[in-house]
Parts: structure tokens; sequence; C-alpha cells
């Protein structure tokens, strides 16, 4: 009997909050659409993959969004923005199935949207001309995000250490088919449908991130995640950091587009394994110049009147995170230390 109650006292607490959701559905935001001249003739048949192009048209770099609204919703939406080499996924799942970013912040009544970037995911069809193939890259991936150093995992590492998850992990990347100039608006445009938000980013998605809060006035606030560029005034740059992967240049922008964002509050966090020294390690070098940049970008912020706080994961007493910190163990932990600085910030 007593055995019976504390598993089900235990269930209770592994088991999430029950979330109603009010309305869900996805849409589709900015693109292109090609139309070939001449008139279209429907008695012709080439093939399933091969067309008579005349007179037909082809719709093609726009983002995906797709969105869960809950009851009582809070005032501002949370907008997810993911990396290089995958798409709105990494914030909705883990690859052995525990909640994502999205869920946890879903539990806590905050509407989310998740994007996937042109190219990427589901907004795959695109205008760019790119050849795919296979490319054996997994390793590399695993010491740039700081899994570890190939074959050995990182010490205390957050992220499961079985081969199961590993293979789930690698297996959500996708194919990026984009030319990468079409993101900043993008997110500019998700931000203007969505209304006030909070623009949740991930590497890569930091540059969008920034771009769209600068353009966009429906943009309540950013939290980045281990951004990997940053901008600042044309008139007062940093240098650039040189590392072993190229290093990091600052993106210059005029003044007074840069001063829309000392009027938002805004929160960067950095996981684990990142060394204030040179290092010969690439997940080492790659994360020591923008971790450093960001120290230049959050300075560059509060010296203009701003509101800009970096958050070292490891300063504060939290160790072993990844660069894909919404995925690791932790994860849950670090929702709440969002969640916090929204609601300290006035942002809920």
């Amino acid at each position: 009997m007593f055995q019976s109650l504390l598993i089900w006292l235990l269930s209770l607490v592994t088991a999430g909050t029950p979330v109603v959701i009010k309305e869900q559905g996805a849409f589709t935001v900015g693109g292109t659409m090609l139309q070939r001249p001449g008139v279209y003739d429907n008695a012709k048949f080439v093939g399933w993959s091969e067309q008579i192009e005349t007179g037909q048209s082809y719709r093609a770099d726009h983002a995906f969004v797709d969105y869960q609204i809950p009851v009582r919703a809070r005032k501002n939406s949370l907008i997810f923005i993911h990396g290089f080499g995958g798409d709105g996924v990494v914030w909705q799942m883990t690859p052995d199935g525990r909640p994502g970013f999205a869920t946890l912040m879903l539990e806590k009544r905050w509407p989310v949207y998740i994007v996937d970037l042109p190219g990427r995911g589901r907004a795959g069809r695109t205008t760019a001309t790119t050849t795919t193939k296979p490319v054996a890259d997994e390793m590399f991936w695993f010491d740039i995000w700081r899994i570890g150093v190939w074959p050995d995992y990182n010490p205390g590492v957050q992220f499961p250490i079985d081969a199961e998850y590993l293979s789930q992990f690698f297996r959500q990347m996708t194919p990026d088919l984009s030319n990468h100039t079409l993101d900043a608006d993008a997110t500019t445009e998700i931000a203007n449908k969505v209304g006030n938000s909070i623009l949740i980013t991930h590497s890569a998605g930091g540059m969008p991130g920034w771009m769209a809060a600068m353009n966009s006035d429906a943009v309540r606030g950013v939290a980045a995640y281990e951004p990997g560029g940053f901008v600042f005034p044309d008139d007062d740059m940093p240098d650039k950091i040189d590392g072993l992967t190229g290093g990091v240049a600052p993106v210059g922008v005029p003044r007074e587009q840069f001063m829309k964002l000392t009027q938002i509050p805004i929160v960067m966090y950095f996981g684990d394994y990142i060394p204030d020294t040179v290092s010969d390690k690439l997940g080492d070098e790659n994360w020591r110049v923008r971790l450093a940049m960001a120290r230049h970008f959050a300075d560059a912020i509060n010296k203009n009147g701003g509101n800009a706080t970096l958050v070292e994961l490891p300063k504060i007493g939290i160790y072993g995170n990844t660069h894909f910190l919404m995925q690791d163990l932790n994860n849950a932990q670090l929702a709440r230390l969002l969640h916090q600085w929204m609601a300290e910030n006035d942002l809920n």
C-alpha cells in the first residue's frame, strides 16, 4: 500500500504540469514565388520528379512556424529560433523524449512559436541552388558543440553518454538548403506577425535575433543561448578576436539602430568547458572567442544605457552544459532560470 502510494506521488513529480491548449496551428512567413513564362499544358506528363515548367509557379524561401497558445496565456509570446545544422525540433523535445524547452515554458503558460528558418526542416523549399551530399562530420560537431573531444565525453557532462542518445541526437540534424540571406528578415516578419514577444535564440540564430530586435517594435526582450555573432555600433567596434575556427568579427550597424537594443532586456547564457586562454582544441577555441565577444557586446549595451546580462553558468554553480543547453539533462533547471529572468524584467 505504502509503496503504491509512493510510486503514485513520484509520478506526479515527474509527469510534468498538465497543459490546456487554447489554440494551436502553423503558418508560413515571407518567401518568394517564381513564375515561369508561357501557358501551362495539363495534357503533358513527363514524370513525378521532372516537369515541363512552362507556365508553372514555385513558392519558396519562407519560414515555417508552428505554435501553441495555452489558456490564461501570458502577455508576451516566446519565439524560438534554432541554430546551424538543425530546425525548430531542438526546442520542442530532447533526443531521449524528455520535455523540450518549448514544452517546459508552455507549462508555465507562455505561448510558444517554433521556427524553422528558410531552407531548413519544414521550410526546405528554397530558390537557392545547392548540392546536397553525404558528409561524414559527426565527430567534428561532437567537438565543436563541446560534448567532448572525440571519442571521450567531457567529465561531468550534462549530455547523456550512451550510444543510442548520441545516434538520436545526430539524426535530428537537417540539410541546410538556405543561402543564409533570409534569416533576419524572416525572424523580423515573424515577430511582427506574432506581436509582443521575446526572442529565444540559439547559436547561429543569435544574429537573426539581434537584427529582428532592432527592426521590429514587437520584440520585448531577447534570451540568447550561446549566440554565435554580435552587432556593435559602427562608430565603436571592438577588434576581431582570432581563433582556431576562424575567430569572430563584430558586425557593425548604425548607432541609431544599435540603440534599439538598449531599450529591451537582454540575457545571454553560456555553458561549460569554455576556456579563457588559447587552446588547440576546436570546440574550446570556437567558443572561447565567442564568449569573449559576448562580454564586449554586453558591455556595449550597458555602457549605452541598456540592460544586458551575461550568464556564464559555471560561475553560478551550474556545470556540465554543452552547446545544446536546451536539450541537456538539466534543461528544466535552465528553463526555470529563463522564467525567473523574464519575471524579474516584467516580461510575463
